[in-house]
């Protein structure tokens, strides 16, 4: 015969297995919907090619302010599309930088980073394409992996919430690094734009768990009847640096 006091711990323990059964398919639904995302993402692709002009304003948590002028280059293929940042040297001699982030769908992005000289060559950065996605892109702190957007690749993926941010509704994703290396993103948090798809805040953090980078949408325009991001910022807190990038639609 089973007593009320076994009745009881029975009951108790049939209850926490519901829960947990729950919260187990609550938790495999959240990462079948983050990585449906993620997948979105990777693939979206801009509808046509076309070339902008822009600033990039780095602010250091120590020094002087320093702008530079950005132009880039999309090119959208039947295949793929690729982006050209590229930073032209400047009259003291100081050589430029060009970085090619070519999209593959769901394949691995790859990457291209070389140092223009003011003479016209072009000199490859000589690092690895692995250790390219933790790279500062002209001393900014926009990395190779903020543009582009590594961190959707990554196999675990999670949706976390929806809810408003900046008056957009968003989609919450989670992205966690597998293996993050000591001087990298281990994981990713980006409000998604529903309607958009767009990147309305981000928040990443190191291989320790602290936050390191803080990207943000911060202003828009009407261009063409459409409207535009025209100003990006990136934050880090850690160095208190920060760099805001201008874009400018009225030039090519």
């Amino acid at each position: 015969m089973i007593t009320r006091s076994a009745s009881a711990t029975l009951l108790l323990l049939a209850t926490i297995a519901n829960l947990f059964a729950g919260t187990t398919n609550d938790l495999a639904e959240a990462q079948a919907e983050g990585r449906d995302l993620a997948r979105q993402l990777c693939e979206a692709r801009p509808a046509e090619s076309f070339t902008n002009a822009s600033t990039l304003i780095i602010r250091p948590g120590k020094g002087r302010k320093l702008e530079l002028p950005l132009r880039t280059i999309t090119t959208v293929t039947e295949t793929n599309w690729m982006a050209v940042y590229e930073i032209p040297p400047d009259t003291n001699a100081s050589a430029g930088q060009r970085l090619t982030v070519t999209h593959h769908g769901l394949a691995p992005n790859t990457y291209t980073l070389s140092a223009l000289q003011t003479n016209g060559t072009v000199a490859p950065s000589g690092l690895p394409e692995r250790a390219l996605a933790m790279t500062p892109f002209a001393n900014s702190d926009f990395w190779v992996a903020d543009l582009g957007l590594e961190f959707f690749h990554w196999p675990a993926q999670k949706l976390l919430k929806k809810e408003l941010k900046k008056g957009q509704s968003c989609a919450v994703l989670e992205s966690q690094n597998p293996a993050p290396p000591p001087n990298g993103y281990s994981r990713v948090v980006s409000w998604i734009d529903i309607d958009t798809g767009g990147i309305v805040q981000a928040d990443a953090y190191d291989a320790k768990g602290k936050l390191l980078k803080e990207f943000e949408m911060k202003e828009a325009e009407k261009v063409n009847g459409e409207w535009k991001v025209s100003e990006i910022q990136m934050r880090n807190p850690q160095t208190g640096s920060r760099t805001t990038l201008k874009f400018n639609f009225d030039k090519p």
